[in-house]
């Protein structure tokens, strides 16, 4: 073997072993152990023993520092082994899915509404239903009530869901309103032209959705007429603020990128688009608009609730190829030509699935000669939201910026619109901005658009990349955006004004959503402007009636003595509404005390002797009271069993009449509809407006139940002959009577109010 070169040996002992036989060389001159000697005997093993100390050391350093090469082939190869696998298809291979599981196997429609469910019916639900012409499917979740109903409504709960057989139930979570996705498919199958996806927070304003949107695009039904559009003079402007065009300069829907926040400014000029191609179009709502978190947390300056209200009368304004708009799935109506784009994407957080839809939506939208329209408020959604959750938006926060750029300046080869489809939801992934699941959830969405037979639209030419036609004078229209109220960043309104004015701003918040009816008794040519002046600043509007209708000055025609059934038809124009307050002009409301009242009660003066009593219908000089409890007696027999226990729990007796003399009363929306259906149940009887509407307030609800706001008015059979001021208070909600005839009774009247409310010395 090898012995090492070693240092003295030590010496054997002799009675242990005998020295071994050697040559006689071994015994010759020790030979010379210089520096030099040793190196070339030795020459080999330095060389080994080198090597391999500079092995040990490159693998100590790639191991702690890294070779970038090396570093870069494992990258690559990690990468090549996660690669997104791109879904293989036989589009002419798929097999029809038939509903044969539902109840509703046979039912068509064309016109539906598509909410996702997770409590009882809402009373916004309730609404869209009663709207005509549409079919409301509503999509239960794992949240959702086991025995929810609602009568009108299609239900479809996670079981029924999971018997339909479309592919992408697989999917879904089954606690996120992503479900609708179902729905979208199911109203498909079912015959659906047109979707108008909403939620169960929202009213329709007026209760029409033909009336905010075009719900017809060709033949003779559609409004082929110009539609206002955004320039494209400027290529580089990918993304639009659209809630400035309507009033709105502060306020930024969900998914605007935040640095594009700041662009206020209203357009220098717009275009023109002939409509037909607006496949998509998008809704503003009031109340509670479709903002992100950024802006709920910086702009609420309480608890208050938001009621932002933008210009219902801009007009509609369309966005052209290559610019963008924020799309929700609470207010957006699709025409069949753009179902495809309804997937919600279930790789991302919620509050981020519907705005990554609509722009990814949009962009494939311009595939096919498409664009969006957005329109001025067709829904008020209500705010009650107890926790914002901005963890949810990380998804737009972070990263739409970006998304909006890639998706501008996409394109592809692909000769079908659902292969572009499926390209751009694979490039998308590969791009981060969401999974390989919505690859896979986008490949089985178009397998079952089209197993429900759905037909896939035309391809259009793309204009993005042509020259831009320039835009000549006579092309360029003018439209200037009105400034209504903003919310300011972080600041109380009533701290940067003056206190008479910040006064106004509450009472206008409060009530600004109230629609206030004045019955007029007196001349109106000479006090109905000033009306409007005095109470116009703080309802929502004010309706003037009077025994003569006054064109000029807006005065509809009506007769005091039965006004009642003139009310529903004023309930129908304002469907939007959260109540009707009645007064006629001989009473004065003291608005700034309003606030302490509970708007979604019932108000009367039931607790005020002198305006309600009973009297009774048998004895002398009864003639006139008989003849209307005999009436509100056949009434009574006719109507539903809710109302009519209620008011048989709450009524005199059949021997007495309930009599109220009615000068104020105030009806909350969901008594609306049941003061509406009470109306038609009179029909053409002639009961009188003092006998019908105790009537009507005992069969809606128990006087229990009613707000005892009105019982601390001041209330007087006649008015004082001396000195009609004596018995004025602002400290109460209201005082009758009094008698305005004039414009110098009217004078006298706003210089004791603004007792109250200051600010009227200034306006009058």
């Amino acid at each position: 073997m090898l012995v090492q070169d070693r240092s003295t040996p030590k010496p054997s002992k002799p009675h242990l072993r005998k020295p071994p036989y050697l040559p006689s060389d071994r015994f010759s001159e020790p030979k010379n152990l210089d520096f030099s000697t040793w190196v070339s005997e030795n020459l080999y093993k330095i060389v080994t023993i080198t090597l391999l100390v500079a092995t040990v050391a490159a693998l100590f350093f790639l191991r702690n520092v890294g070779d970038t090469a090396a570093l870069l082939c494992f990258e690559s190869r990690s990468k090549e082994l996660e690669k997104i696998a791109y879904p293989e298809i036989n589009w002419n291979s798929i097999p029809s899915i038939i509903d044969k599981s539902s109840p509703y196997a046979s039912f068509r429609s064309e016109r539906w509404i598509i909410v996702s469910v997770s409590t009882y019916p809402t009373d916004s639900l309730r609404k869209l239903v009663r709207i005509k012409g549409w079919q409301v499917l509503a999509i239960g979740n794992s949240k959702t009530p086991s025995d929810w109903s609602l009568k009108g409504a299609i239900f479809l709960s996670l079981d029924q869901q999971s018997n339909l057989g479309f592919r992408v139930v697989d999917h879904l979570p089954y606690d996120s309103y992503v479900r609708k996705s179902v729905g979208y498919l199911f109203a498909i199958q079912h015959g659906a032209k047109k979707i108008f996806d909403s939620d169960d927070r929202g009213d329709v304003i007026d209760g029409d959705l033909g009336k905010h949107f075009d719900l017809e695009l060709i033949g003779e039904d559609s409004k082929q007429q110009a539609i206002l559009q955004y320039s494209h003079e400027n290529p580089n402007r990918t993304i639009v603020n659209p809630y400035v065009h309507f009033g709105q300069r502060s306020v930024w829907p969900r998914g605007l990128p935040l640095e594009n926040v700041g662009e206020v400014g209203h357009e220098e000029f717009y275009t023109q688009v002939y409509g037909g191609k607006q496949f998509i179009q998008q809704g503003i709502s009031n109340g509670l608009p479709d903002v992100d978190s950024v802006f709920y947390f910086t702009r609420k300056s309480g608890l208050e609730a938001f009621d932002i209200r933008f210009d219902e009368h801009a007009s509609k304004v369309a966005l052209p190829q290559g610019m963008m708009v924020p799309l929700n799935s609470f207010n957006t109506i699709f025409h069949s030509s753009a179902f495809w784009a309804m997937m919600l994407p279930v790789s991302v957080s919620t509050m981020a699935s519907d705005v990554l839809r609509g722009y990814w939506g949009q962009r494939l939208l311009w595939e096919i000669g498409g664009f969006v329209v957005v329109y001025p408020p067709t829904v008020h959604r209500y705010d009650k939201i107890e926790a914002y959750p901005f963890s949810e938006e990380k998804d737009l926060h972070v990263n739409v910026g970006r998304l909006i750029k890639f998706l501008v300046s996409w394109r592809s080869v692909k000769h079908r619109l659902f292969e572009k489809i499926l390209e751009l939801s694979y490039l998308m992934a590969e791009e981060g901005f969401w999974t390989e699941k919505d690859v896979k959830f986008t490949a089985d969405w178009l397998q079952d658009l089209l197993a429900v037979g759905y037909l896939q639209p035309r391809l259009m030419s793309l204009e993005l990349d042509r020259p831009r036609a320039t835009i000549g004078h006579g092309d360029r229209k003018d439209f200037i955006p009105r400034k209504l109220p903003s919310v300011h960043l972080g600041v109380e309104e009533t701290g940067t004004v003056n206190y008479e004015i910040g006064n106004l701003v509450r009472w206008r918040k409060n009530y600004g959503n109230v629609v206030l009816i004045m019955f007029c008794s007196g001349p109106v040519e000479s006090t109905a402007l000033e009306w409007r002046l005095l109470y116009g600043r703080i309802f929502k509007t004010l309706v003037i009636m009077s025994e003569q209708s006054n064109v000029d000055l807006a005065v509809e025609q009506g007769q005091l003595d039965q006004v009642y059934k003139y009310l529903p038809k004023i309930f129908d124009r304002f469907t939007g509404a959260e109540g009707f307050l009645f007064l006629q002009d001989n009473t004065i409301l003291n608005y700034w005390n309003l606030l302490q009242a509970d708007k979604t009660k019932l108000w009367i003066t039931d607790k005020i002797s002198e305006s309600w009593f009973t009297v009774p219908t048998t004895g002398n000089n009864t003639d006139w009271f008989a003849k209307q409890a005999d009436m509100i007696r056949k009434v009574v027999n006719t109507m539903p069993a809710h109302f009519q226990v209620s008011y048989k729990e709450s009524s005199p007796g059949e021997q007495s009449l309930a009599f109220c003399t009615s000068e104020v009363f105030y009806v909350p929306q969901r008594f609306v509809r049941d003061f509406a259906d009470l109306v038609g149940l009179v029909g053409n009887s002639d009961i009188h407006h003092k006998v019908a509407v105790p009537m009507f307030f005992m069969a809606m609800d128990s006087p229990q139940n009613f707000d005892s706001f009105l019982s601390t008015m001041i209330y007087r059979t006649e008015l004082p002959s001396n000195n009609a001021s004596s018995f004025y208070s602002a400290q109460v909600p209201a005082v009758h009577p009094w008698n305005v005839s004039g414009e110098p009774d009217f004078i006298k009247l706003i210089r004791i109010m603004a007792t109250g409310d200051p600010l009227l010395l200034e306006l009058f």
